[in-house]
Formats: structure tokens, C-alpha cells, sequence
């Protein structure tokens, strides 16, 4: 009997043991010390419809502070904590976003304290096409001696395309520089067709051949 008697204690204190093991470990994260901590989340604006798009700066990050256990903290980064806003509901005009936690892929166990901003305000302009003259860019001085003549540019016109605001104000676009110095004769090159605005966009073509000509100088005639 004594022999049994110490069977069942020793089983008894095993299970004992075994419990606490499991029960330090599955209570171990809820001991875990919660902390704090400020990230630059990326903003991502998506599903903006196509015939719109926003016209005033909003920023590329968001200020976020978040709270959770030190481990959960420390597995996170500005990368992985993307603010994400869906736009397809926009219309043209002013808009104002309130942002909300759920805003932010962040894990269920941490909590999103705040973000800075919380708005943002941006205005949304329907997009428009037009069609302008291509004006090419020269630069520099010739020779002495020489002469340009009036450059000509295949194909003439290009379509563009921008905030509405934008494009009823263009008249023209530009070619990328050519280079005129040293210049002796006559040439040809083929140019890119560049947007003075980061809203503008050239649709079609994307370059043009612009001919100079290039002539020498005639003097003043001899009597």
C-alpha cells in the first residue's frame, strides 16, 4: 500500500509540474510588459476612378502610435503598417477623409493610439484631353558664321492629359533640350515631348523629330 500510496503522490506532482509548465507558458505573453511606440506609416490612396485625380499634396506618411506587448512591437515596422484609404467613392471637388484605426493593418493584438493627421483634405479635379502644338526647345549659340532657320517638328501636335484646371491653361509643349552650340549644318534628332507639371501627362506621341536647319551666315554684299 505504501508503495502505492507514493505511485499516486508522484503521479500527483507530475501532473502538478505539467499544469504549471503549461500554464506559465500559454500566460506568459499576457505577463509580457506593454509598451508604446511612434511609426511612419505609408499612406496608400486606392481605387481612385480613372476619369479623376487628386490635384493638391497629401502626405507620404502618417504619424502612428501604437500600443502592445514588446515583442509584438518589435516584430513591426513602417513598412509593414500601411495606412490604406479607398478613394472609390470620390467625386470632383473638395474632399475630407477622417482616418480610422482600422485604417491600419496592424495586428489584432495591438492597439492603434493615434494617428497624426487624422484628416486629410485634398480637391479631386475630373481629368481632361487636349491637343497642342509641339514647340521644339533649342539651346545654345552656333557658330560664328552661322545661321538657324525655322525649326519644324513631325508630327506637329501631341494630346495631353491632366486636371481639367491644367489643361484649359496649356497652350503648347516643349520638347527636351537640343543642343545648338557648335552646330554647322542642317540636322535632325529625335526628342522626347516633356510636361512642365507632374499632373500633365503626354499621351501620344511620346517624341517627335525636330529638323534645324542650319545655314551660313551671308555677308553683307560687296559693291
Amino acid at each position: 500500500m505504501r508503495n502505492g500510496f507514493f505511485s499516486r503522490l508522484a503521479l500527483m506532482v507530475l501532473a502538478l509540474f505539467l499544469a504549471f509548465v503549461v500554464w506559465f507558458v500559454v500566460s506568459a505573453p499576457r505577463r509580457e510588459q506593454v509598451s508604446e511606440k511612434a511609426f511612419a506609416a505609408p499612406l496608400v490612396l486606392v481605387n481612385v476612378p480613372r476619369n479623376l485625380v487628386i490635384t493638391t499634396p497629401v502626405p507620404d506618411n502618417l504619424n502612428v502610435r501604437l500600443r502592445g506587448r514588446v515583442s509584438e512591437l518589435r516584430s513591426l515596422s513602417s513598412q509593414n503598417l500601411e495606412v490604406t484609404v479607398d478613394l472609390s467613392w470620390a467625386v470632383a471637388g473638395d474632399a475630407t477623409i477622417t482616418l480610422r484605426p482600422q485604417a491600419i493593418n496592424a495586428p489584432a493584438d495591438v492597439e492603434v493610439i493615434s494617428i497624426d493627421p487624422n484628416k486629410l483634405r485634398f480637391r479631386v479635379e475630373q481629368l481632361r484631353q487636349r491637343v497642342v502644338p509641339v514647340r521644339p526647345f533649342l539651346v545654345g549659340n552656333l557658330q560664328p558664321g552661322y545661321v538657324a532657320g525655322e525649326p519644324t517638328v513631325q508630327p506637329e501636335q501631341a494630346l495631353i492629359s491632366g486636371p481639367a484646371s491644367q489643361i484649359r491653361k496649356i497652350n503648347e509643349v516643349a520638347t527636351e533640350r537640343i543642343i545648338m552650340t557648335g552646330r554647322t549644318d542642317t540636322f535632325m534628332q529625335n526628342a522626347a515631348i516633356v510636361s512642365d507639371s507632374p499632373l500633365v501627362h503626354v499621351v501620344e506621341p511620346l517624341t517627335v523629330q525636330v529638323t534645324v536647319p542650319v545655314l551660313a551666315e551671308v555677308g553683307p554684299t560687296k559693291p
